[in-house]
């Protein structure tokens, strides 16, 4: 029997998937119709949001989680990332589940720091 793993974890374990590029175990972590929007991407499929959402190669350094909070099928993050480069900026993003996978994504782009 598979145990179902906890909200935030699994929110916590995407952005985790995604510094060490394991499209794999966020694939699994997503709907077939997942979605994802933002400022520059509006309501796209799962597909398009591997091929324009994910660097081909490394870009982050880090990704540190400042603000998580899971209110039912939602869950809402405030994260600062740094990059390769030494810059670094904030985004916030609402996530929401379906089950036990993440349907959607929203990004709302914050400030470079």
């Amino acid at each position: 029997m598979n145990a179902v793993i906890p909200r935030e974890q699994a929110v916590r374990d995407l952005y985790a998937a995604y510094l060490a590029d394991r499209k794999d175990i966020a694939g699994a972590m997503l709907t077939e119709d997942f979605t994802f929007s933002s400022p520059r991407d509006d309501h796209i499929d799962r597909a398009a949001h591997f091929e324009r959402c994910w660097p081909k190669d490394p870009l982050f350094r880090a990704i540190y989680i400042e603000f998580l909070a899971v209110n039912g099928d939602e869950a809402v993050v405030r994260y600062r990332a740094e990059k390769l480069d030494g810059t670094s900026f904030a985004n916030m993003e609402s996530l929401r589940f379906r089950g036990d996978r993440i349907a959607a994504v929203e990004v709302y782009f914050g400030r470079n720091l």
